[in-house]
């Protein structure tokens, strides 16, 4: 099959950007600057209390009784394991009676630690997939650093040894599933021609074992302008092949067909989410969606038999409906029936659907808490293998995480592991409040502090997100619990524009250009903790990382007068460039094209790159980032503390060499990372003493 040409144009320097040489993420020179920023920035903050701090949360995150997550393959549950003795972490496997038990009896299969000691590598563990129905070789997924790309490597379960001669794959964005034993489906960016411009695998290849994946025939390929394509075997349909074309972060087109190639498009909307198994289609349109004369509404979850709305029929039986504070977050098959997710003003409700010929009957999955965080999934990672059984993890901010065994069968949940707290709760208490947007929105946000009265001068870390339809939820606090809450200070999570809290209105409301309004919701939330006597400007601290970088960084440049100090993480920052960097591309549909003089209208007005001047009263700022993100160019940050310093503030600026889109490859840098933070927040509003 022919792979189509990429028809995007290479963005020329735009602006006379001084900084750009900074996006040369190993080079020389930036190599060089960043050296000098992380030893000045270690030399002001990293004292004995940083030291203290960092202990401290390491000790939290590699506790002994923190959850073991399992996931059933076959018979047994298999786990990956980080902690003190394993820092890059363990990959096991026991029974279910024996994980029941206080000490379950483990059996190792990996070590990861002993495998980079002997190859000499710096190894972050991606995950694992076993050869379904059988459960004895697997492709495991190995990263340096902890960046996306990854090799894929095959794994003997029997010998435990990596399979001689096996399927190994150099280190490239993408994947692999099994067709069979000796044939991999590989969706991988390896070699010329295969990423899209977002970075991510344009086509699909056959691999056959023994041969080149250079040499493996494509039997399915996208326009290098798309996103990124995706693969799936159905394990209930044997030979039968799902070929994902994703042509936004938000659009796809799903096509039906075998080890040859796609046979026939599924005609659903291109920004429909959709599942199949034992016969039956679940639907959910992002878009209002026109059937026979009658429009449903986004996130509207519509059923029908499979065989029946591919011969043509669409009498789509509604399942569920979305309300101005009722959304639905979720919806997945286990054992012929359907567990929805759904946020009711921000609580989590759980229904169990099962289809019938006349009608789906529903009820309610008992024995989950009706606050905080509660999920659910199914146990088995094969789904043509489940039996029914479910997992479900309930917390809230100063409860710790318990993880149940539940059904579709509607069982009372047994408790199988709780973990134990991270940090002194007593005294604590935790509320729901509201802030009024400049748009006169309301903005939720939860607020967990000590009880009683305020004085005003509260010490606050506030933090949000905003985007991609992601919901910031109330999870606990193991880290800021103890950096932050056991000290005697205030958290608050904002629930603003952009986050999936209250569905696909809410995320629209917070997209493209009306991404400011998601920024605006943040900064309505400082103020609603001045206007309540929680606090002042000047004692509120503000992190947020990735898109909740972007948020950071406009609270500087637009907002600088409501907060003390700010942490900005692995950020999206220069949006004139971000499209054109590691997977920036892929996000044009949350953010707009700088390449299209319309978007850039709006999206100069949030690239703090271009929007910050001299002469301005910002308040303390921490730019940190990650050189092996692959995801988020390192260049955001670098080049706007860059910026800022060269105008006279007092930026400061830290890049560990290794992490990924992320904190950390393991617990002791995560570890390293926030109380860095921590102490530069804390100090930075006057909380704590600067250091000697």
């Amino acid at each position: 099959m022919p792979i189509p040409a990429d028809p995007r144009p290479t963005l020329a320097v735009p602006d006379n950007d001084p900084w750009l040489w900074l996006e040369e993420v190993e080079g020389e020179r930036a190599l060089a600057w960043v050296g000098t920023q992380n030893a000045a920035t270690l030399a002001h903050l990293a004292d004995a209390r940083f030291e203290s701090d960092r202990a401290a949360v390491k000790a939290a995150l590699d506790r002994p009784d923190k959850l073991p997550f399992v996931t059933r393959r076959g018979a047994l549950l298999y786990n990956f394991w980080q902690d003190a003795t394993h820092p890059r972490g363990l990959w096991r496997r026991t029974s279910l009676e024996s994980y029941r038990r206080p000490s379950p009896s483990w059996e190792i299969l990996l070590d990861l630690d002993a495998v980079a000691r002997a190859e000499g590598e710096d190894w972050v563990w991606q995950g694992s997939q076993t050869l379904p129905g059988h459960h004895d070789i697997a492709l495991l997924r190995l990263s340096r650093g902890g960046g996306d790309a990854a090799v894929l490597r095959e794994y003997d379960l029997g010998s435990q040894r990596f399979v001689a001669d096996g399927f190994t794959l150099p280190e490239a964005k993408g994947g692999a599933v099994w067709l069979d034993r000796d044939t991999l489906l590989l969706a991988s960016a390896l070699g010329a021609g295969m990423a899209t411009t977002s970075g991510y695998a344009r086509t699909v290849r056959s691999w056959s074992r023994g041969t080149d994946p250079a040499a493996a025939p494509v039997i399915f390929a996208v326009d290098a302008a798309h996103m990124a394509v995706g693969i799936e075997v159905d394990q209930e349909l044997p030979g039968t092949v799902y070929f994902i074309d994703r042509s936004g972060f938000y659009d796809m087109a799903v096509h039906i067909g075998d080890r040859g190639g796609p046979r026939r498009h599924v005609e659903l909307p291109a920004d429909a989410e959709f599942t199949w198994r034992r016969g039956w289609l679940a639907v959910r349109p992002r878009s209002p969606w026109t059937i026979d004369g009658v429009t449903h509404a986004p996130d509207t979850l519509l059923g029908i038999r499979l065989n029946a709305f591919l011969a043509g029929e669409r009498n789509f039986r509604v399942l569920a409906t979305p309300a101005e504070r009722r959304a639905l977050q979720g919806f997945f098959w286990c054992d012929g029936r359907l567990v929805v997710s759904v946020l009711e003003e921000l609580r989590p409700v759980f229904t169990v659907l099962t289809p019938g010929p006349d009608d789906w009957a529903a009820a309610a999955l008992p024995g989950l808490p009706p606050h905080g965080v509660a999920q659910v999934w199914p146990l088995d990672a094969t789904p043509e293998e489940s039996d029914g059984t479910l997992l479900a993890q309930v917390q809230d901010p100063v409860t710790p995480s318990s993880l149940l065994l539940t059904s579709t069968d509607l069982a009372t949940p047994a408790l199988l592991k709780q973990s134990s707290p991270t940090f002194d709760a007593t005294g604590l208490a935790v509320a729901r409040h509201e802030a009024i947007s400049v748009d006169g929105a309301r903005i939720p946000y939860l607020q967990t502090g000590p009880a009683g009265g305020q004085d005003g001068e509260a010490p606050v870390y506030l933090t949000g997100y905003g985007g991609f339809r992601v919901p910031s939820l109330p999870y606990y606090q193991t880290i800021q619990g103890k950096l932050w809450l056991e000290r005697g200070g205030t958290t608050v999570i904002a629930n603003i524009r952009g986050g999936g809290e209250f569905g696909t209105p809410w995320h629209e409301a917070g997209r493209r250009e009306r991404k400011r309004l998601s920024h605006d919701d943040f900064a309505a939330v400082a103020a609603d903790l001045v206007r309540r006597g929680i606090t002042r400007p000047g004692r509120i601290a503000a992190e947020g990382g990735s898109n909740g970088g972007l948020l950071i960084a406009n609270m500087l440049t637009r907002y600088p007068e409501r907060f003390g100090a700010l942490f900005c993480t692995i950020p999206l920052i220069d949006m004139r460039r971000y499209s054109h960097l590691l997977a920036g591309a892929s996000w044009i549909a949350e953010y707009g094209d700088p390449d299209k003089p319309e978007d850039w209208a709006f999206l100069q007005h949030l690239s703090a790159y271009h929007v910050a001047e001299p002469g301005r009263p910002y308040p303390p700022i921490l730019l940190a980032t990650t050189r092996r993100d692959d995801r988020v160019h390192p260049g955001h940050a670098r080049k706007m503390a860059a910026k800022l310093q060269a105008m006279g503030y007092p930026a400061l600026f830290h890049e560990p060499p290794a992490g990924g889109h992320g904190y950390g490859k393991d617990n002791a840098e995560v570890a390293g990372f926030a109380a860095l933070g921590a102490a530069f927040l804390r100090r930075a509003i006057g909380w704590e003493a600067e250091a000697a």
